[in-house]
């Protein structure tokens, strides 16, 4: 597979899951809808609420996860190097110089977050500089400037929602049941209702590990179109192959990471902790580094 096929295959797929996700979600709400018998009333709370959340996200969650990753900005006379890999890569691609910031933390790996192009930052860690030759280097920052070209950190805010969404409706429904079950027992159309309220209790508790599964299936799709879209920009996919060999073997955890921002990264940045088991990889939120390595080499 060439890297154009690789590209066209992981973007059709990213948005084949996005609109079974969009399915899945108006199922869920249609029937809870018609086990409450109560119209989609709380599904229009439920709305509001995400629609509130999805602002603040769109405009602070770069902020905030800069703050968590303890990440400070630097300027081009701090690491002129680094800077000057950033712009020949943001030259090639017809991207807006990002903000670079750095983390102290012996961990090697990186991420992007913004977003939209015009406000993108790239983060790498002093480990990741310090274990990388340029090459490599150019390969990971190609990885997370792509991301930013992508718009995968605000599409994978708008899934992050999505998931929370699907919880808080879960949640409504539950306490809906329990506060108005005595009046439904009661309604002229019980049996069907009950059949409804039968699934709805299923879904309420399937739901949100559903929504999760499809999240995580999401950041590893976007994952794969970040390094075949980075091995495009520097047309040497040995490069990022090879930083990930790197980082992989690296068994040093990153102190700053959290299960909010760890989908973020180049690499899982919780070592050691990466699932082997097809059941377990489903829980992962990277693609098995071993798979990514193979793709970028038969490229």
């Amino acid at each position: 597979m060439n890297i154009y096929s690789q590209i066209s295959a992981n973007k059709y797929k990213t948005w084949v899951i996005i609109v079974l996700f969009i399915a899945f979600i108006t199922t869920v709400v249609y029937i809870y809808g018609q086990s409450l018998g109560d119209g989609l009333a709380f599904a229009g709370i439920a709305l509001i609420i995400s629609g509130m959340i999805s602002f603040g996200s769109y405009y602070y969650s770069d902020k905030a996860v800069l703050s968590m990753a303890n990440a400070k900005k630097i300027e081009k006379k701090d690491n002129p190097e680094l800077f000057r890999i950033v712009e020949n890569l943001c030259i090639g691609d017809g991207l807006p110089m990002p903000q670079i910031y750095i983390v102290n933390d012996p961990s090697p790996n990186a991420f992007a977050t913004g977003r939209d192009p015009k406000h993108a930052v790239v983060c790498v860690t002093t480990g990741i500089l310090g274990k990388l030759n340029n090459a490599e280097l150019e390969g990971v920052i190609a990885h997370e400037l792509s991301h930013v070209k992508n718009y995968d950190t605000r599409l994978m805010s708008i899934v992050v929602i999505l998931v929370g969404l699907i919880a808080l409706l879960s949640n409504i429904f539950m306490r809906s049941l329990w506060l108005g079950g005595e009046r439904r027992s009661r309604d002229e159309n019980g049996n069907l209702q009950a059949i409804f309220m039968i699934i709805g209790l299923v879904l309420a508790i399937l739901s949100p590990i559903i929504a999760t599964l499809i999240q995580l299936a999401v950041s590893r799709k976007r994952e794969y179109l970040a390094d075949a879209s980075g091995a495009l920009l520097t047309r040497y996919p040995e490069g990022l192959a090879s930083a990930l060999e790197k980082i992989s073997d690296d068994t040093e955890p990153l102190r700053t990471a959290n299960n909010a921002t760890a989908h973020l990264y180049i690499t899982n940045p919780f070592k050691g902790k990466e699932a082997k088991s097809w059941l377990a990889n489903l829980f992962n939120t990277h693609p098995p580094i071993e798979d990514r390595i193979k793709i970028l080499r038969s490229m």
